[in-house]
C-alpha cells in the first residue's frame, strides 16, 4: 500500500474529526486526496503531529468532538519519540495516531530510519498505548474504525511501501491561514456537534 492509498482510507474515516498531519509528502498527499478545514497540515514542523494532537485531545475533553487523529511518519516520530511516553502517561481518551511506517525518510531520498530494526508499535505498547496493526487498506480501515471507537491513546501502526505519489502539487498555502481555517472549523464543530459516521 502506498502512502496516498493509506491517506485515502484515513480521509474516508475522518471527515468529522480534527486531523493533524505531519509535514512534507504526507501533508501534500492528504491535501491532494481531500483538502478539508478539519485538516491541520504541519508544514516544516517535523516530529510534532502527535504533540499537537495530544494538546488538542486534552482540549476537547468534555466537548462533543469524539476524537482527534494524528498522522505521523516513522522518521518524524523518531525526531520526537518522547510523544509516546507523554501520551501513555496523560492517556487522553480522544487521541488516535496513525503511524505510516515505510522505514525511510521520504523527503530525503529515502534514507533509512531506525524503524527497519526498531518496532515503533512495540515502543508505543511499552509506553501505554493500545496498538493495532495494518498492512493493507482493508486492515487499515478496520483498525482505524476500531481505534475511533476505543478509548485512547490508540496507535494504528501501518506499514506502507516506500515512495511518494507523483504529480501531487506542492502545498503552498500560508501556514497561518491553514491554522486559522482549522481553528475556525474546530470551534464550530464544538459549538454544533455533527453526527460521526464510522
Amino acid at each position: 500500500m502506498l502512502r496516498i492509498e493509506a491517506l485515502r482510507v484515513i480521509a474516508d474515516c475522518t471527515a468529522e474529526v480534527p486531523v493533524v498531519v505531519t509535514c512534507a509528502a504526507s501533508s501534500r498527499e492528504l491535501a491532494a486526496v481531500a483538502d478539508r478545514p478539519n485538516h491541520l497540515y504541519l508544514l516544516d514542523s517535523m516530529g510534532l503531529a502527535i504533540s499537537a494532537a495530544t494538546g488538542i485531545a486534552l482540549g476537547i475533553t468534555d466537548t462533543p468532538v469524539p476524537k482527534v487523529v494524528a498522522i505521523e511518519g516513522d522518521g518524524s516520530l523518531l525526531m520526537n519519540p518522547n510523544v509516546l511516553p507523554t501520551g501513555g502517561f496523560l492517556r487522553p481518551d480522544t487521541l488516535v495516531t496513525v503511524l505510516l511506517d515505510n522505514a525511510v525518510y521520504g523527503a530525503t531520498a529515502n534514507l533509512p530510519t531506525y524503524a527497519d530494526t526498531i518496532d515503533l508499535g512495540l515502543v508505543a505498547e511499552a509506553t501505554g498505548w493500545t496498538v493495532h496493526r495494518a498492512a493493507d487498506a482493508l486492515e487499515l480501515r478496520a483498525a482505524l474504525v476500531t481505534a475511533l471507537d476505543s478509548p485512547g491513546p490508540v496507535l494504528v501502526h501501518t506499514h506502507i511501501e516506500v515512495g511518494n505519489a507523483t504529480n501531487v502539487p506542492k502545498l503552498l498555502e500560508d501556514p497561518v491561514i491553514i491554522g486559522r481555517r482549522f481553528q475556525d472549523w474546530l470551534r464550530a464543530r464544538i459549538a454544533a456537534p455533527a453526527e460521526v459516521l464510522l
